[in-house]
């Protein structure tokens, strides 16, 4: 425990993947400290076009999935139209297999493209997880952190001064963790360091004021940051919104354009990217109002980015405006792509496909001594059929043939050996019992 990296994600699947994503990170921030451009923005523009460039057949794919959605659209319609208010059973069943049918024809699953989210979500999470954190996996902009914080713990109500900057408050349960009243030097260390490096440039002035003996080593630490966080003329590290005050505090014009450049950038890139993307028709109502609440969320949440990115610091908003952008670049090439395609000879290789996966289920099947045949009666029988036939059944037998089958049943029943101790073993005791009795 005493070796956790608590600024890195510790969830399942994402962090396991972020840690991945850090390597990369690192690396490329070393190659462009190699050449003497140790810069992060620099870094996060290259790191989200590596990223998403690995997420690109994953893309493609689920861009072929919308397209064959959209061209068996109609057929799911006529079927849903067909059997509109038919609710017994024999009809939902015959439009659960029509269905089925349909999608074995273009040699889809309903559920296509639901695997290459599941997918792409956690890389996309894990991105933005290793951005929000940036020295927890780039051990050279860690190591710049100190030996300010070393002496920054040793500083008696330092922990308490830094709990009241602004994004302290998401740090809240590390300051009071057993490991850290316990004086674990690796968890005070990161505690402090997820602390500081989301520190704006007031907050550090502020703890230069506050721990004077300390002012060299915050200037060397923020000297150091600044040169890896300098962007264009901007420190990522800080907000666009104090960028604007600064700038409209000293009537710099060039800085005001920079500040609101980062958010407005981000709304239009965000609306840019969801026109691009390909809009899947509707097959009836259910999916109609779906679709229409995804139009409102498209509307509304590149306005809710330019929001965020103005308040976040920049790098933050760096990462949606070059992720937007990738993403946008990407849609219309794998557009221009996907119209190039056959997608009738894809039909037709995909039913093939679905005929071999067939097939091969029907040889498993009778290697295991099972009859494909009795297993597609079995599975086309609905439990109306069941009952008529068993109410038909009891109603054509005689009373002398139904007490004949008490009888046997009775006596099967009472020729078999019960488990020791059971009700049934305890029940005959009672039964021979009063036969003795008699």
């Amino acid at each position: 425990m005493s070796g956790i990296m608590l600024t890195k994600s510790a969830t399942p699947i994402i962090g396991w993947v972020a840690t991945l994503l850090g390597l990369i990170m690192e690396g490329i921030f070393n190659l462009l400290n190699m050449i003497g451009i140790p810069n992060i923005g620099f870094a996060i523009i290259i790191f989200t076009i590596v990223v998403y460039m690995l997420m690109l057949p994953l893309t493609i794919k689920q861009q072929k999935f919308s397209k064959l959605s959209n061209k068996m659209n109609p057929e799911l319609q006529a079927i849903q139209k067909k059997y509109n208010g038919k609710k017994d059973n024999d009809s939902m069943m015959a439009m659960q297999n029509e269905t089925q049918a349909v999608y074995a024809k273009y040699g889809v699953s309903p559920m296509g493209s639901c695997v290459q989210m599941l997918i792409q979500l956690p890389i996309i999470y894990a991105l933005y997880k290793v951005i929000y954190a940036i020295p927890a996996y780039i051990g050279q902009v860690k190591g710049a952190f100190f030996p300010l914080v070393d002496k920054l713990i040793a500083e008696t109500g330092s922990a308490e001064f830094i709990q009241g900057f602004r994004n302290a408050a998401m740090y809240a349960k590390q300051f009071t963790n057993e490991l850290f009243m316990a004086g674990d030097k690796a968890y005070l260390q990161n505690t402090y360091i997820d602390v500081l490096n989301k520190a704006s440039t007031p907050e550090w002035e502020s703890l230069a004021e506050k721990f004077p003996s300390l002012a060299a080593d915050i200037a060397a630490t923020t000297e150091k940051l600044a040169e890896y966080n300098n962007f264009l003329g901007m420190n990522i590290g800080d907000s666009p919104s104090y960028f604007l005050s600064n700038a409209m505090a000293d009537k710099n014009v060039l800085m005001i354009i920079g500040a609101l450049s980062i958010p407005v950038l981000a709304a239009v890139t965000q609306w840019l990217n969801v026109k691009l993307m390909p809009q899947a028709e509707s097959t009836n109502d259910q999916q109609n109002s779906m679709m229409q609440s995804m139009k409102m969320m498209n509307t509304v949440m590149p306005l809710m980015s330019a929001v965020f990115c103005f308040s976040l610091p920049a790098g933050v908003g760096l990462y949606w405006v070059a992720s937007a952008v990738v993403r946008s670049i990407q849609q219309v090439a794998v557009n221009k792509h996907i119209d190039k395609m056959d997608f009738d000879e894809l039909i037709e290789r995909n039913k093939d496909k679905a005929k071999e996966k067939q097939e091969k289920r029907i040889k498993q099947m009778e290697k295991a001594g099972i009859d494909p045949k009795t297993i597609s009666q079995y599975a086309a029988m609905n439990t109306r059929k069941v009952g008529s036939l068993s109410s038909s059944s009891k109603s054509s037998m005689t009373q002398e043939e139904k007490d004949a089958a008490m009888k046997k049943a009775t006596e099967m029943y009472a020729s078999k050996t019960p488990k020791p101790g059971s009700i049934t073993a305890k029940a005959n005791m009672v039964k021979y019992y009063n036969e003795n009795k008699k």
